[in-house]
């Protein structure tokens, strides 16, 4: 038998599809518009995204410099974003979020013009989870990044093919797909651990292919630590040696023309020195200037970077000089008002 207290709780029950199941429409009015896809993640307006204000990394951090975010832009135009970012609602500005994680992919989506980015909503967040995601990230290494884009090339893609793919420029491809054929005293360094530097790889098969010899018994010695600022010393030496040489070659083609010139020879010279009798006196010795530089070094700052000017490069305009950065062996041209002069040394 139902009682009235039975009654009066039947009654209270919804039926059918009535609004209390719906919960509370103001929130899901008021709620950030997002569109979701097959259940895969949300597509946020970016518009509504700001970035966290208290994020670990800092605007001076490498991954935010202009021309890394351009290259990642360059893949997002062409491929869209692959990995979904992550945000958290922000709690001071009720209908906008606050990036977790993801912050390089949304600027980069910015670069290419996109309105919307993937995302996940997670609202469970500390400000640890930033620095572990980023301390435990680990990109691949040479060797792999070599294998793949060998794999692209056997493929009969091009060079700048893959480097468009990958976000890359055609100097990065090159530079690792020199990897896959080295001489065999950097392959063996390379394969043992010694060096994965592909900048320092590609100094050595250059300074290689001028001076084998002189590489192959530097690399012998297995304690030779193997950085760029000991492969910029030793490219140093090989060139202070080829120049010496180069002197020496030209002072003796001087003395033969000068022989030539006069028909005496070495033997004609000690002949007559002997008919004479008398000795020579003794040549003294030259003395050498103190203040007199052999070879000077022109050291700069350049962006904040140690840098030299190249003297022995004739540049394009008045005003402008070639420089050549100290810690990657770069090339290039530029105003000689972008220059801070450092010091002048003696090589």
């Amino acid at each position: 038998m139902m009682t009235a207290t039975d009654k009066g709780q039947d009654k209270q029950k919804p039926a059918g599809m009535g609004l209390d199941s719906l919960g509370d429409l103001s929130g899901l009015l008021n709620a950030p518009e997002a569109s979701v896809s097959n259940g895969g993640p949300l597509m946020l307006d970016m518009m509504l995204i700001d970035e966290d204000p208290k994020q670990p990394r800092k605007e001076n951090n490498p991954g935010f410099r202009t021309e890394i975010l351009e290259e990642l832009a360059a893949t997002i135009r062409l491929r869209g974003v692959k990995t979904p970012i992550s945000v958290r609602e922000n709690p001071d500005s009720p209908g906008r979020y606050l990036i977790n994680h993801g912050a390089r992919r949304f600027r980069a989506s910015k670069m290419a013009g996109k309105s919307t980015i993937p995302g996940w909503i997670d609202n469970n967040y500390k400000r640890s989870d930033q620095v572990v995601e980023n301390l435990h990230r680990e990109g691949n290494t040479a060797r792999e990044l070599a294998d793949f884009i060998g794999s692209e090339l056997a493929a009969g893609k091009k060079k700048a093919e893959v480097a468009r793919e990958m976000g890359k420029s055609a100097a990065f491809v090159t530079q690792h797909a020199t990897l896959l054929d080295l001489p065999d005293p950097i392959a063996e360094a390379f394969n043992f651990g010694r060096v994965n530097d592909v900048t320092v790889i590609n100094e050595l098969v250059m300074l290689y292919k001028k001076s084998p010899d002189e590489i192959s018994e530097w690399l012998e010695d297995e304690s030779q630590e193997i950085t760029r600022g000991s492969v910029k010393l030793l490219r140093e030496f090989l060139d202070d040696k080829r120049q010496q040489e180069d002197d020496e070659s030209l002072a003796e083609q001087a003395l033969r023309e000068a022989r030539e010139r006069t028909g005496v020879d070495d033997c004609d010279i000690n002949a007559s020195e002997e008919g004479e009798g008398e000795e020579a006196p003794p040549t003294k010795p030259k003395e050498e200037d103190p203040t007199r530089l052999k070879k000077a070094i022109i050291q700069v700052q350049h962006n904040g970077r140690p840098a030299r000017l190249l003297l022995n490069k004739r540049p394009s305009a008045t005003g402008f000089a070639w420089l050549k950065y100290d810690d990657d062996g770069e090339e290039f041209e530029d105003d000689l008002a972008k220059v801070t002069l450092v010091a002048l040394i003696e090589a």
